[in-house]
């Protein structure tokens, strides 16, 4: 009786399910009811993902401009199968702020979202850009460097609050030019995003004892542009790492985040350690204390992500040249000048029989005018 249930229940499920006939061969009912729900949820998953085609007209248009249908349909496919959408006005409407063909093209290739935006939504945009930029045309230079800086949001209002809250930190007009056309997606990010990078911060600040923790973010937002678009753990992490590698007082650790070292803050932390691992061998086997080594990266911050492979060959080319590791741990910056500089610098000295030894190495870190002013001195002199 039980048998000839489950044949009645499997022959009206077949009847109302398009499924492949089953073979003679399954052994049990069991066993038929599992390949059936194989089938049939094949058969829903495949007429699932039909989606919808993509609009003929709106490609036809795109071609029309110069967009490279390719390069969009990579970057963001579901734009090209979108029944409404107004690129021929955000085409006009950069045309009408200087943009040129080109730029246009550039601009929706590498964003194809920028064609779902309405003109008054732009226009309010702009205009509050423009409260920042003084020219229409370094606005456009921005978006052609970073278009998803100025159509990613459709807030509006966000973005002034954004500009409201930086202007609340004290930051200047400058500096928040200086932002949106480093780091434009600060303006974009969520208010509350940013209030939560802002408060890390000054916390950061008042568990190192800093006097005025508005002043402590202040100056490293303003070192560093791009922090406002990083993760507060990313921050965090780095500062953790900071603090376990080159054990710092609070006050070098202050000074440290708030001058050149904000400046790799927002560095990935591993490429940071292989870094700090590489150099502080070098200078450990060039007979360096790990004193010196850590007091080396406080005075040289650039040394955390700078190339080790250049690094390493500047060390090497001024020890070649009679310059000894204590008076390159006096004076680090000269590492920031390229090796081709260096060398010919060097080359120059010793023409006019410059002694580094006596005289120290402090001539090679100068500007090319005070260097070539020295170096006419020196003529002189011999």
């Amino acid at each position: 009786m039980a048998a000839r249930l489950v044949a009645q229940i499997m022959q009206l499920y077949l009847c109302r399910t398009r499924v492949p006939d089953l073979p003679n061969w399954f052994p049990s009912a069991q066993l038929k009811i599992s390949y059936l729900r194989m089938c049939t949820s094949s058969h829903n998953d495949s007429t699932g993902t039909i989606q919808k085609p993509e609009n003929t007209v709106l490609l036809n248009n795109l071609t029309v401009l110069g967009v490279d249908i390719m390069m969009a349909r990579r970057r963001q496919p579901g734009v090209l199968r979108k029944v409404i959408t107004n690129e021929e006005g955000v085409a006009e409407f950069l045309r009408s702020k200087g943009a040129n063909r080109g730029t246009i093209a550039s601009i929706i290739s590498r964003y194809p979202r920028a064609i779902t935006r309405s003109f008054c939504h732009l226009e309010e945009r702009w205009q509050i850009w423009r409260s920042i930029f003084n020219t229409d045309s370094e606005i456009v230079s921005v978006i052609e460097r970073s278009p998803e800086s100025y159509f990613r949001s459709s807030d509006n209002g966000n973005l002034e609050k954004n500009i409201k809250f930086l202007c609340s930190l004290g930051l200047t007009s400058k500096d928040l030019h200086r932002i949106l056309t480093t780091a434009p997606r600060t303006f974009s990010n969520s208010l509350e995003l940013n209030k939560q990078m802002v408060k890390l911060l000054r916390n950061l600040g008042v568990s190192l004892g800093d006097k005025d923790p508005d002043a402590f973010v202040k100056r490293i937002i303003t070192k560093n542009a791009y922090i406002l678009i990083r993760s507060t753990k990313r921050i965090k992490t780095n500062v953790d790492f900071f603090t376990e590698a080159l054990k710092p007082s609070n006050s070098d650790l202050i000074k440290l985040l708030q001058g050149h070292g904000a400046e790799v803050l927002d560095l990935s932390s591993d490429y940071m350690k292989r870094n700090f691992k590489n150099v502080s061998e070098q200078l450990q086997l060039l007979g360096c204390t790990a004193e010196e080594v850590k007091k080396f990266f406080l005075d040289y911050p650039p040394a955390f992500y700078a190339s080790f492979e250049k690094l390493s060959n500047k060390i090497d080319l001024l020890l070649e040249s009679d310059i000894n590791i204590k008076q390159l741990l006096k004076k680090p910056r000269i590492l920031e000048f390229s090796a081709n500089n260096l060398k010919n610098r060097i080359e120059e000295l010793e023409r006019v029989g410059y002694d580094f030894k006596k005289y120290g190495v402090t001539i090679l870190d100068s500007s090319r005018r005070r260097f070539e002013a020295k170096l006419e001195k020196l003529n002189e002199e011999g």
